[in-house]
């Protein structure tokens, strides 16, 4: 199944809550979306990252930290032989992944190709 595919089926709604200091705020809403040439933000997971990752070195291939707007959207590029997790994302191997920013929200998550294993995802009002 391809990425695309699976996170349609999954829907926005379903990528999580983020609790901060007791109160629960919505996840970000997400869309697959085609993304007529340039991307807002633009990401490619290298060929061999994941037996860099084996080997014990470090990627730091996307922010431990993004933070977006509303309207934005990413394009994360995977041209490695395996799936990584990118916070609310799974890319799967040779996959391409295009999303759009829908509303505003945070979501943390692991992220397989930086050296903190999360991504921080804020999408704010634009």
């Amino acid at each position: 199944m391809t990425t695309r595919r699976l996170l349609a089926l999954l829907g926005a709604a379903t990528f999580g809550v983020v609790a901060c200091g007791g109160d629960a705020a919505a996840g970000p809403g997400l869309s697959p979306t085609e993304v007529a040439g340039a991307a807002t933000y633009e990401y490619t997971i290298p060929a061999g990252a994941g037996e860099a990752l084996d080997a014990g070195t470090p990627l730091e291939i996307l922010p431990g930290e993004l933070v977006t707007q509303v309207g934005e959207t990413i394009r994360i590029v995977n041209e490695d032989d395996r799936g990584h997790n990118v916070g609310p994302w799974f890319v799967g191997a040779n996959e391409t992944l295009n999303q759009e920013f829908t509303s505003a929200g945070e979501f943390e998550g692991v992220c397989t190709v930086h050296p903190s294993g999360q991504l921080i995802l804020v999408v704010e009002e634009a």
